[in-house]
């Protein structure tokens, strides 16, 4: 049975980094993912004034409870989500001022009901050129706290901001969410703040958040469950082919590993465990309609593989992944037409029909984006000749990731 040791989440090393940083104390990360994303994230800490200690295997960071220890920084966000919606957050709660600006594809995606959030908790913050996006200077005098309203339709990300932010703020926070796409990243935040001795509290759509700080801890990094779809991909569309991800079971945080329910849907034979999830192929795969609102960072993977069901598969309520690192449902649509596999989309979601077999020898435009690149790699397995304009753009969260898909691939 191929088993598949991958690196760690990325989206839990990016708050882990935000809770060690806040924290009282030295915090121990076991096991970080080392990435374009997260080496960015540790740089940010790095120029604001935090130490980040790196070995091998675990990095510690020395947390500021009152905030970054340099007055002034400029910071690069590089490609990086994460380390664009955090990272000002964080520096808010601080004393200083604080410039941030991002790569020509962050600056293009979305800031605002962040922004206009922390403006309404009195945060001294300024958009330098487009308003609503990077760059933008946060002028820093602490965070007295209070009562918000947050939209968080295009991402959980904003929503997880304010609440890591929470436990920093004199008086704690009391966010009232008028939507939410992606909730279970919010529940991994919570869950996450918990082990750094935070609480996080709910009345409906009003998240509550006490203040009092956080306290450092060793914190061990679960592999990432989005990354491993991509195997778990692999071998739902290789008929007999098994593959097993050890450090996902059961008590996983990650709402992504929902992605294997998916798969079984299609009539892939999946077993979750304890502490590991295996995916063995069938002899053929099923269409289905699948709403993918909360794990929409898979959405790319699902139509990968959609030309080889026997039925048309269509995704639904996906309409953010049109504000990610590209417009990931044209992205997905041009790239299958490109290959001859019938597509139509909406404002919202994507469907594929099955037809003739997808043509050979065709590249994959990328848009720069890692999902792009790692989703069609699995379409690969069954498509001949496939190639990507940019296949490097898998640094962002899996600089290995080819040699591993190569690898497992031999081995079956």
């Amino acid at each position: 049975m191929p088993s598949v040791a991958l690196p760690g989440s990325k989206s839990l090393t990016a708050r882990a980094l935000f809770l060690a940083a806040a924290a009282d104390g030295v915090t121990t990360l076991v096991r970080p993912l080392r990435s374009d994303d997260t080496e960015g994230f540790t740089e940010g800490l790095t120029r604001l004034g935090y130490r980040v200690g790196r070995t091998r295997d675990a990095w510690q960071v020395d947390g500021r409870p009152q905030g970054p220890a340099a007055a002034e920084a400029d910071v690069h966000c590089r490609d990086g989500a994460t380390t664009a919606r955090f990272l000002p957050a964080l520096a808010a709660a601080g004393h200083g001022t604080y410039r941030f600006d991002a790569s020509p594809q962050m600056r293009r995606r979305p800031l605002l009901p962040l922004t206009r959030a922390l403006r309404d908790l009195g945060v001294d913050l300024r958009h330098e050129e487009q308003e609503g996006h990077h760059p933008l200077t946060v002028r820093a005098a602490g965070v007295e706290g209070g009562d918000v309203v947050l939209d968080a339709g295009q991402s959980s990300q904003y929503l997880t901001a304010l609440l890591l932010l929470g436990p920093l703020t004199r008086k704690g926070l009391r966010i009232r969410v008028t939507d939410l796409v992606s909730a279970p990243y919010v529940e991994i935040t919570i869950a996450m703040m918990r082990a750094f001795g935070a609480e996080v509290g709910r009345e409906g759509d009003v998240y509550v958040v006490p203040p009092g700080g956080y306290r450092a801890t060793t914190y061990a990094i679960e592999p990432d469950a989005s990354t491993a779809g991509y195997f778990f991909a692999a071998a739902a569309v290789t008929p007999g082919a098994e593959v097993t991800v050890p450090g996902l079971g059961t008590g996983a945080l990650q709402g992504d590993l929902g992605f294997v329910d998916v798969l079984r849907s299609m009539g892939a034979d999946v077993t979750v465990g304890p502490d590991a999830t295996t995916v063995r192929g069938p002899e053929a795969l099923r269409g289905l309609t699948v709403n993918m609102r909360d794990i929409s960072d898979t959405m790319p993977t699902l139509a990968a593989i959609a030309p080889f069901a026997s039925g048309p598969v269509r995704i639904e309520d996906v309409a953010n992944t049109r504000v990610k690192e590209c417009d990931r449902l044209e992205a997905c649509a041009e790239n299958l037409r490109r290959l001859g596999v019938e597509v139509a989309t909406g404002a919202d979601w994507i469907e594929i029909r099955p037809g003739a077999s997808p043509a050979g020898g065709t590249e994959i435009k990328s848009y720069g984006d890692h999902r792009i690149v790692m989703s069609f790699a699995v379409t690969g397995l069954r498509v001949p000749g496939i190639s990507f304009d940019d296949p490097g753009c898998v640094r962002k969260t899996f600089p290995g990731f080819h040699e591993a898909f190569a690898e497992l691939r031999a081995r079956w």
